[in-house]
């Protein structure tokens, strides 16, 4: 009931009548998802009214379906191969068989984007057990699925610093943590934990103490010894990006910035003790977090106390600049106070790496579009 009156539900008898409704929506509107393409349509749609999927396919009432993400930066779409790859081995564990074999999903997503005329964005893709039915086993579905959809989406290079938490969210079984499955619902409540605390985003912890991941990023730490570490990747997803890092982080050891490149464990107290912290992921390239738990990483503090007593020297010394800055000296006072960090050199230094890497790498992680 709603104001004292029976709702009444429409009925469409007619695709027309059905078609007519769903492209209300966007009428006078943006268009963020400029193409999409469907094996159950079997092409390319343009009209996003019609990007819809089976209600009766299995990665929508069952959860069985993986997915993956590439980046388009510039016309070009960065570490397509790479997370094609993985996007083949996450079904692979899903025991999802493609329709189609590699070669001919690399080109369906090429065409797919050059169609979309998007030159920045993300590009998404699925694989799901496909439509059929509404039973627990894909066994009456007659053929897996595919799916892909461009997303206009505008992002740059990461340069402001965030505030993370510890996740009380259990984190995913190695098994599904490895495999980038459609069921993100831990990954979901994660994040809007972090949201209700007034933080970017949390940290999975694991059963033995290791610091895993976040929600759909790697997190990354220099040591005080100038080390760079990422987390094992044998209980969490292995990020493109992060493996990219692996590689081109090297370049600062020979630069003599940092003294070392690995994988290892890393607990808790040896994290928050970490002079820098960052998150890793395809759109950021690199997110510098500065504060953990309400604490600062590395020295942010201490930076910050040294310009409070460089402020109130100023103070004493220009006595008729007093009230501007002591409105300064209090800012920075309860940056102290409430434990504000600063951005790390190092993190930056590898966030510009990464950047330049999607914005002028070579021919093997960039592929340019050919656009019509």
């Amino acid at each position: 009931m709603e104001n004292g009156e029976e709702f009444k539900v429409d009925v469409y008898s007619s695709s027309s009548e059905l078609l007519s409704k769903l492209q209300e929506k966007w009428l006078g509107k943006p268009k963020p998802y400029p193409a999409m393409y469907s094996s159950v349509f079997g092409g390319i749609i343009l009209d996003p009214a019609m990007m819809v999927i089976p209600v009766d396919d299995h990665m929508v009432h069952r959860g069985h379906g993986v997915f993956d993400t590439a980046i388009i930066l510039d016309g070009h779409l960065y570490e397509l191969d790479a997370h094609l790859a993985r996007f083949l081995r996450s079904a692979s564990k899903a025991r999802i068989i493609s329709p189609f074999a590699q070669s001919t999903l690399r080109s369906i997503l090429i065409q797919l984007t050059a169609a979309s005329q998007c030159r920045k964005g993300t590009l998404r893709y699925w694989l799901s057990a496909g439509p059929g039915d509404f039973l627990l086993s894909p066994a009456g579905c007659p053929s897996s699925a595919f799916y892909a959809v461009v997303i206009d989406e505008n992002f740059s290079q990461c340069k402001e610093g965030v505030k993370v938490i510890t996740s009380n969210i259990p984190m995913k079984s190695p098994l599904f943590a490895t495999m980038k499955n459609v069921n993100y619902l831990p990954n979901v409540l994660a994040k809007m934990e972090a949201e209700d605390k007034g933080a970017f985003a949390s940290i999975w912890v694991d059963e033995e103490g290791y610091i895993a991941e976040g929600p759909n990023v790697n997190a990354a730490f220099i040591t005080r010894e100038n080390e760079l570490i990422l987390p094992f990747f044998d209980k969490i997803l292995s990020g493109c990006t992060a493996l990219r890092l692996l590689e081109l982080a090297p370049k600062l050891v020979e630069q003599g910035r940092l003294k070392g490149v690995r994988t290892g464990n890393l607990t808790v107290e040896e994290a928050k003790g970490a002079a820098e912290m960052m998150f890793v992921g395809s759109t950021l390239p690199i997110l510098p977090i500065v504060v953990w738990d309400d604490k600062p990483i590395g020295d942010g503090n201490l930076v910050q106390l040294k310009l409070l007593l460089h402020v109130c020297v100023i103070v004493s010394v220009f006595p008729f600049e007093k009230e501007k800055y002591v409105n300064f000296c209090l800012r920075a006072f309860f940056a102290v106070v409430f434990g504000v960090g600063n951005v790390g050199e190092l993190t930056m230094a590898l966030s510009d790496l990464l950047w330049e890497d999607m914005v002028a790498g070579p021919e093997t992680q960039r592929l340019l579009v050919p656009y019509v």
